[in-house]
């Protein structure tokens, strides 16, 4: 009786991964094939909600001025998900109360490459504004 017990105690343990990879939210990041960073910014939001997608592109120019992303307001990176544009290492946090309060703005951006963010190295100077991205002046979003 206890080999069946542990056999059952198995079979569920094997069902927890797809389960728990379903429960993941979807996004895609788009990169410049020669940044390693983002890599790190990819496997962070992995490992905090997110199944992300990794597109290396060298069309990142032309990607934000489609979607909208001002210049001022470029990242490192650009990612989509949930009908928005994250640009740079905005952290899980951030991202997951935008999904959850769904304003009407085309995403938010954390500006350049702030050191001691999610995915990059180095050690964090001070609070770091997330803007919104849409139309007239940027507001800000969050603070981190």
């Amino acid at each position: 009786m206890h080999i069946r017990a542990f056999l059952l105690a198995m079979a569920a343990l094997t069902m927890i991964g797809p389960v728990a990879a379903a429960g993941k939210i979807p996004a895609t990041m788009y990169k410049s094939p020669y940044c390693d960073c983002c890599e790190g910014h990819a496997a962070y939001l992995n490992k905090n909600g997110y199944d992300i997608t990794v597109t290396p592109t060298d069309d990142l120019p032309a990607m934000r001025k489609q979607h909208g992303v001002p210049e001022s307001l470029e990242g490192c990176h650009m990612i989509l998900v949930g009908g928005y544009v994250v640009e740079g290492h905005v952290s899980a946090g951030t991202i997951d109360r935008l999904l959850r309060q769904k304003p009407k703005i085309v995403g938010i951006s954390l500006p350049g490459m702030p050191t001691g963010v999610p995915g990059m190295g180095g050690k964090k100077e001070g609070p770091l504004a997330v803007y919104e991205i849409g139309p007239g002046k940027p507001n800000v979003y969050a603070t981190e």
